[in-house]
Parts: C-alpha cells; structure tokens; sequence
C-alpha cells in the first residue's frame, strides 16, 4: 500500500509542479502583475471581517496536510524486514537469529528444490509472530504443485524447527521464468 501512496504523492506534486509552471510561462499567473499581492485590499477585507469561518476551514485544511505528511514521512522509516528473532536454545538462555541468516537459509534450501530457479526470501511481521515471504520462480519444465509440495514440506518445516517456532506461516508466489524459444531446423 505504501508504493501507491508513494506514486499518488509524486503524481499528485508533478500535476501541481506542470501546472503551476505553465501558468508562470504563459504569464497567466500572478494575475496583476509581478509585484501585485494574490489578495487585494477589498478581498482582505471582505474575508477577514465578513465571513469569519473560512479562517478555521483553512486552519483545518492545513493541520489535516501536516498530519499527513506526519503519517508518510512515519510509514517511510518504518521497517518492513524483521531484523531478528528471539530462539529458546532448550537450556534456559535465549540465542538471537539475525532475519537475513534465517531468509538465506531457506532460499538457499528452496532454491535447491527440483524446477526452481531463483528464490527470494522476506521475513516479516514481529517478533513473536513472524511470517516469511517467499518468491520463487520456476523454470520452464517445473511442475507448480510439486515446487509447493517441496516448499510447504521440507523446507518450512526445517525452518519451523531451526527457529523453535510451533507455527511460521509463508506465502509463496509463484513466476515462471522467462526463456527463449528452441530453434527448430
């Protein structure tokens, strides 16, 4: 969901940027000229004594912009990789397994699968309830249903049982890779 907002934002601050810039260019905008105010006197004076509740539509047009911006610039610094995960080792103590050893580790098993040709691994969610992402793309021979088999059997439950965790879900999304056609002659 963040790449839309990300490619809304940017859309939306092009428009305005295209927009504004072609006004400028075609001497359209300021409309009285370089040195003339956007509002004049009259206006100034109709607005500010007239009709008072415009001020507080702006003012909350303006605080709903600062939030927003508050959120984006937050969900951008978020991480969306788990870093590390908590592992009982059995005796009392507690091990932390970096998430990258954990994603190369089953893309490297993964990979290794009949018909796989390439593997790419994410681990996400939290600490207590990781989840895995896994991509695989299959070669042109490949049967989907035997890679899943392989995938949801002994490679998850190698990962299940590395990390101690009762439960690890995974989605996987399946590509087929590109490949020429044989030249017949």
């Amino acid at each position: 969901m963040l790449g839309v907002v990300n490619r809304t934002l940017l859309a939306l601050a092009g428009l305005v940027l295209t927009a504004t810039g072609a006004a400028l260019l075609t001497g359209w905008w300021p409309p009285a000229g370089r040195h003339a105010p956007l509002l004049t006197e009259a206006a100034r004076h109709r607005y500010g004594h007239a009709e008072d509740w415009w001020r507080w539509v702006v003012l909350a047009g303006l605080a709903l912009c600062v939030l927003l911006a508050l959120w984006w610039l937050l969900s951008q610094l978020r991480r969306s990789r788990l870093p590390a995960l908590v592992v009982d080792t059995g005796d009392g103590a507690f091990a932390l397994l970096r998430g990258r050893a954990l994603e190369a580790a089953v893309a490297a098993e993964a990979g290794a699968l009949d018909g796989v040709a390439r593997c790419r691994v994410a681990l996400r969610g939290r600490r207590g309830s990781p989840s895995l992402r896994i991509a695989l793309e299959l070669e042109p021979h490949a049967v989907p249903a035997d890679a899943l088999a392989g995938l949801a059997g002994p490679v998850l439950a190698h990962a299940r049982s590395s990390t101690g965790l009762p439960a690890l879900p995974a989605e996987a999304r399946l590509t087929a890779a590109s490949h020429r056609a044989r030249r017949v002659t």
